[in-house]
């Protein structure tokens, strides 16, 4: 029996290479003469690096250190795969829990551009970004900066980094930025936010990163500000992905917002693995009816549908009733007892919730 094992990170708790691990461990206590095939997956969040790095054993890893989104100095790894593109990951340079403390108008993402610079430099051809867990709300002019990108206020000073210094802005100077590479720049997403408005970048998401009513309202103008300079397409779905950054790179740089799950997917090989498969297994934190719209396990299911392959989903919690393009799900936190438990040694619920799963799952 062929068994694919491909979860999600779940966020702050285990990452998807662990995760897979674990799930392959229960499977195989109970089934050992199973043929399982490991591909831990992402959304373009955090774990993107660490996904392609899994099902991609020829790429090369490399870590530079740059500033981090409060100019504090953090190790961030990034891909080179044979192919000579690279795959970098905004939340290993720029991303929420790097931040001392939340500082929703001066983070920046400095130090994703800083990265994309040394991708350059070693050669890279080609740039996929995963865009997922920032800590700013500044549009990508960060990294832009990073990149050569000068932001000047009507008296021609150079503005400071951060969201809240857009409000400033009178003109853009592109002189001296990077051109893109030959192959192009893909940004993975996994939202369809536009960059303004009451579904935008800091309506929707500046909470999340401290920010309070009048932040929100600050930001959203300094992103309308950037946009009246920049020009392109706030309004583009995933424009207002990780604080505008897809829109800044995608206007001023000309970046392609591609939906992450599904694109990693595609890049990693799913479809290959799936042919002749007797069952997938997924999991992530929570499974809602969220999971559905765009995540890891939701692109997931529509794969295994097309492949007419059984699904087994464990999650942290699982939240509504399960849809019926599952076969079967199991919560963590049922097998532990409490939220606490199941967050306290994730691995162990894991591997307990695959053993659960060889019963409930068709025996091939």
């Amino acid at each position: 029996m062929r068994v694919v094992v491909a979860p999600d990170s779940f966020k702050g708790s285990i990452t998807a290479d662990d995760a897979a691990r674990a799930l392959a461990r229960g499977w195989l206590a109970h089934r050992p003469g199973d043929d399982v095939r490991l591909l831990p997956l992402a959304d373009g969040g955090e774990g993107t690096v660490d996904a392609f790095a899994a099902a991609l054993p020829d790429a090369e890893r490399r870590t530079v250190i740059v500033p981090g989104p409060d100019g504090r100095p953090v190790a961030a790894a990034w891909l080179l795969l044979p192919d000579r593109a690279a795959v970098l990951e905004l939340a290993q340079s720029s991303g929420l829990p790097l931040m001392a403390a939340p500082d929703p108008l001066g983070a920046h993402t400095y130090g994703l551009g800083a990265v994309a610079r040394a991708a350059l430099d070693a050669g890279a051809t080609r740039l996929v970004i995963g865009l997922g867990g920032s800590a700013s709300t500044d549009g990508g002019t960060g990294a832009l900066r990073a990149l050569g990108l000068r932001l000047h206020d009507a008296h021609g000073r150079d503005l400071p980094l951060g969201g809240a210094a857009l409000a400033d802005l009178t003109h853009l100077d592109a002189t001296d930025l990077l051109p893109t590479p030959p192959g192009g720049v893909q940004l993975l997403v996994d939202v369809t936010a536009p960059l303004t408005g009451p579904a935008g970048a800091a309506a929707v998401y500046g909470p999340q990163k401290g920010a309070q009513p009048a932040d929100v309202t600050l930001l959203d103008a300094a992103l309308r500000r950037l946009a009246g300079q920049a020009g392109g397409n706030p309004d583009e779905p995933g424009a207002g992905a990780a604080g505008g950054t897809a829109y800044g790179l995608a206007a001023l740089w000309g970046a392609q917002i591609v939906p992450g799950a599904t694109t990693i997917a595609e890049l990693v090989g799913l479809a290959d693995a799936l042919t002749g498969a007797d069952v997938l297994l997924t999991g992530e934190g929570r499974f809602d009816e969220t999971s559905l719209t765009g995540k890891v396990v939701g692109s997931l299911l529509e794969a295994a549908a097309t492949a007419a392959v059984p699904v087994g989903v464990a999650a942290g919690q699982v939240g509504g009733p399960v849809p019926g393009s599952v076969s079967a799900a199991v919560s963590l936190v049922d097998l532990a007892g409490s939220v606490e438990a199941a967050l306290a040694d994730p691995a162990r619920w894991l591997t307990e919730a695959a053993a659960v799963l060889t019963n409930r799952l068709p025996a091939g």
